[in-house]
């Protein structure tokens, strides 16, 4: 891997971990984040999660919240976790190396494809902290993602 391939995957690692604490302040589904953001908005932080990474992370959360209007909703995944509670940064490098790998397989754009992950089934899944596919391998989520079910 090569420093700039390098360099975009922490971009992509602060992303989906700036999305998953985002999904835990406003009590919201994953997707529903994402889809408020939109390609547009996700393309921004992306880009430029460089600077946003070394600035403080609410700051950041109230003035997307505000942006995009995202209101609070009720979901709860984190208050009713009955084990081990990941942290927003462990759930941002779950999606990221699902993310990465579904790219990568798939050839499209990791904007693209963080969109298409976030919206499918496997979310849930990995939002199910009781569960087991959130600490799961990577290959094995991307297998039962390709499969459209838990393998």
């Amino acid at each position: 891997m090569n420093g700039r391939e390098s360099s975009r995957l922490n971009d992509l690692f602060f992303l989906c971990s700036l999305i998953e604490y985002i999904g835990r302040k406003t009590k919201n589904e994953r997707k529903v984040v994402v889809n408020a953001l939109g390609r547009e908005g996700l393309k921004h932080y992306y880009d430029l999660a460089e600077v946003y990474h070394s600035e403080n992370m609410d700051k950041v959360v109230c003035e997307i919240v505000e942006k995009y209007g995202i209101s609070e909703g009720n979901y709860d995944n984190v208050s009713v976790a009955t084990e081990y509670m990941p942290t927003h940064w462990d759930i941002g490098k779950v999606m990221q190396r699902l993310i990465y790998k579904v790219a990568k397989q798939s050839k499209k754009g990791i904007v693209d494809t963080l969109i298409k992950v976030y919206n499918s089934w496997i979310i849930p899944k990995i939002d199910d902290y009781s569960s087991s596919m959130y600490y799961e391998n990577t290959s094995y989520q991307y297998a039962s993602y390709r499969a459209g079910r838990a393998l």
